[in-house]
């Protein structure tokens, strides 16, 4: 028997956890083999608030947590929110022991949203406070410019850039996504794309 593992699955802008998207297939994989996993309702997905976000992103790290290993799984404008609390320095990330952000947006992109503007990366010139990983689509349209080189090769972090993945949603045919359930079990398996059909 494993040692059950905490898991904060965080969505994105306009995401209202479906049913069939792969976060969600994630936390029930993950739930019933035993782990802890939350998975909430941020507010407000179609127009949130940074610094709402931020709060919650501070509340939920802040639970107490008896089981093991803690995982941060973030998809897109979440992916950011992770971006922007350790800009800020938020002490809470140090509770996580790993993250992975799944598909970050661009700031060329937000920009021409003013409901996540405020989401749109900082500067990313300061260190994250544990290992994180960055998985992305080679042809994401919320990122063209390309996540290894907006995000990861700046942070100097891993990356798994995966062929026709484009955002890594359900509107790219992302739900079951066995490759993710694999990396929070074990860190070093790398994520792939979904199985075809």
């Amino acid at each position: 028997m494993t040692t059950p593992r905490s898991f904060l699955i965080l969505h994105g802008w306009q995401n209202h956890r479906p049913k069939a998207h792969w976060q969600h297939w994630l936390a029930d994989r993950l739930t019933a083999l035993g782990h802890h996993v939350t998975y909430p309702g941020l507010p407000d997905p179609d127009d949130p608030d940074l610094d709402v976000w931020l709060g919650e992103l501070a509340r939920h790290l802040e639970e107490p947590e008896d089981t093991g290993e803690r995982v941060v799984v973030a998809h897109s404008a979440s992916a950011l929110l992770w971006l922007h609390a350790a800009a800020r320095g938020m002490g809470q990330l140090g509770r996580a022991d790993r993250v992975l952000l799944v598909a970050p947006p661009s700031g060329s992109v937000l920009a021409r949203h003013p409901e996540v503007t405020a989401f749109t990366p900082p500067p990313l010139d300061f260190t994250l406070p544990g290992p994180a990983r960055l998985v992305a689509g080679d042809d994401d349209p919320y990122c063209p410019e390309g996540a290894a080189t907006l995000f990861a090769e700046p942070l100097g972090i891993p990356a798994d850039i995966l062929p026709g993945a484009a955002h890594l949603d359900l509107d790219a045919g992302y739900g079951p996504w066995p490759a993710v359930l694999s990396w929070c079990l074990n860190e070093t398996v790398p994520l792939t794309a979904r199985p075809a059909g």
